[in-house]
């Protein structure tokens, strides 16, 4: 394993954070993880009250792990927690567990979080040798096995032929842990966790997006990653040494808006930091470009959920080196992902098709900043909860066509499906800077025979074209556009902070506004404009002015 000594300045908040995390850890006591706890999923699809106290524990865990490897001396608490870790009944997450949840088969059973905690494991033991008591690293070596590595090893597991996140995860983490314990299973295990990888890569288009969302595209293609520098530090194979790979490497500078904010499309944030050590890694390694790093450094709390693979790579990988910046623009056409940036200001856009993964009903969406801020806005991921990812996904607002930035028509949103798709019928890059989609497909309205949404981005300016063919004369059609900012509606126009819409006859102004629960299940008031006419075909233009 790397050293981290030195550490480069850049650090510096990261290591403080560490040792405080510490502290709390071995002066409170770790929460317990209940049957109650677990019930809750079942009872009420509640996936948060279990999920706090498994992250806290994985905090705490985390926590004091990197101080012993800084400190590099033993620590009573660290074999505490380890030990309490291995006597937890599953590693896995309620929403995760096999059918009929059986307390036997829940132990042995490998998800994205069992995989995660036998990596963790693993590598403690494999990092602080004989600082941990010996008592505690055989039966942490036992655990790993039995839970993960050994199931592995004897079913066929669904996630090995995923194309998103579950297989780089699952696989990645798993084949960690192998690497880190010199596993006697590594020579069945390797060939098992590199197919899985590949079908993981496969997912991703030539043009590297990642249409779970850039959260998705850390956690999924972390892993990638760091199995890829694990495998290479063993046996010299490089798996990054791939246009494709270096592709999807680039896929956050892309869609980077600037200021720590980019497209919160699918189930993601519209504000976040990537692992700080992931990126300069691959700054490093394929010289892609990069979004730029937080002026204060990485933070321990980066990442909600304390993994041990993104936090010991930051420890490990960060170097402070200068970072080559994103380009102002940038297009993605397999995705149909546009995004560009100005001083202050940018814009992105999406095509894509209404079944992606996490897939929201947002074909022809948008986002726009101002000031550096959103303004029109994607409001992400929600709470996770049972129905969201069963058949009420698309009531809930942030994944329903009504709560995103496209037209209603006839009084019908767009539909889920493979084949509602986007097609892209132009894209010239340049200022101004034009995308055309053919969204026709989205919709299953018999009176709509076309949509064709064209973007015309220029600094200070963005112009959505709308142009509309119907069956049988005129039709009804709202347009929408959405914001977390309460809109000001006065006479012919709507403004959002700094930008500000004219709005032509004869549409009609109807704001509203809806209580959401976001992702981390706090309640935010959320706003959107609907625009009412009956129209007939022709083209509907909406022009936003920025300062």
């Amino acid at each position: 394993m790397p050293t981290p000594f030195p550490l480069p300045a850049v650090l510096e908040r990261f290591v403080r954070e560490v040792r405080v995390e510490a502290v709390r850890a071995r002066e409170t006591e770790a929460p317990v993880l209940t049957s109650a706890l677990w019930r809750r999923f079942a009872e009420s699809g509640d996936r948060l009250a279990y999920e706090a106290v498994y992250f806290e524990r994985r905090r705490r865990l985390a926590a004091l792990l990197l101080a012993a490897h800084l400190d590099g001396r033993p620590d009573p608490a660290l074999d505490d927690l380890l030990g309490s870790v291995c006597d937890e009944h599953t590693w896995i997450l309620p929403a995760h567990a096999p059918d009929g949840d059986d307390p036997v088969e829940r132990e042995r059973h490998v998800d994205l979080f069992a995989a995660e905690t036998a990596h963790t494991l693993a590598e403690a033991v494999a990092l602080l040798g004989d600082r941990i008591a010996p008592a505690v690293r055989a039966r942490v070596r036992d655990e790993v096995d039995r839970r993960v590595l050994a199931p592995v090893q004897d079913r066929r597991w669904w996630w090995e032929t995923c194309t998103h996140n579950w297989a780089a995860v699952c696989a990645g983490a798993a084949g960690m842990a192998a690497l880190a314990l010199d596993s006697d299973r590594l020579p069945a295990l390797l060939p098992r966790v590199e197919a899985a990888l590949a079908s993981y890569l496969s997912g991703a288009a030539p043009d590297g997006a990642c249409l779970e969302g850039p959260d998705y595209w850390a956690y999924g293609f972390g892993y990638f990653v760091y199995f890829a520098e694990a495998l290479r530090a063993r046996t010299g194979r490089d798996l990054l040494d791939d246009p494709h790979v270096r592709a999807m490497a680039a896929y956050p500078a892309a869609i980077d808006l600037g200021g720590g904010h980019r497209p919160a499309f699918a189930d993601a944030s519209g504000r976040g930091t990537y692992p700080a050590g992931l990126l300069d890694r691959l700054a490093g390694r394929l010289d892609v470009p990069v979004p730029a790093r937080p002026g204060d450094g990485p933070s321990v709390h980066d990442d909600p959920c304390y993994r041990w693979a993104h936090l010991s790579r930051t420890l490990w990988w960060t170097t402070g080196a200068a970072r080559r910046p994103p380009a102002p623009q940038a297009f993605l056409p397999h995705a149909g992902i546009v995004a560009a940036r100005a001083a202050g200001s940018a814009f992105a856009a999406k095509g894509g098709h209404n079944d992606e993964p996490h897939n929201h009903l947002d074909l022809g969406h948008f986002v726009l900043y101002a000031g550096g801020e959103p303004i029109l806005d994607d409001l992400g991921a929600p709470e996770y909860t049972r129905d969201y990812f069963g058949p009420l996904r698309y009531r809930t607002p942030q994944a329903a066509a009504d709560w995103h930035s496209v037209p209603l028509i006839d009084g019908a949103a767009q539909l889920p499906g493979r084949e509602r798709a986007a097609r892209v019928v132009a894209h010239v890059p340049g200022d101004p800077l034009l995308l055309a989609l053919d969204l026709t497909a989205a919709y299953g309205t018999p009176r709509l025979a076309r949509l064709v949404r064209a973007f015309t981005w220029r600094p200070g300016r963005l112009d959505v074209a709308d142009d509309f063919a119907f069956h049988g004369g005129e039709c009804r059609v709202e347009e929408v556009f959405v914001s977390r900012r309460r809109p000001v509606v006065g006479w012919g126009t709507v403004s959002w902070g700094p930008v500000a819409l004219r709005v032509p006859e004869p549409w009609r102004v109807s704001p509203e506004e809806l209580e959401v629960r976001g992702h981390d299940g706090r309640p935010e008031t959320v706003h959107r404009v609907r625009l009412s006419a009956t129209i007939p075909t022709g083209t509907c233009v909406f022009t936003f002015r920025l300062p």
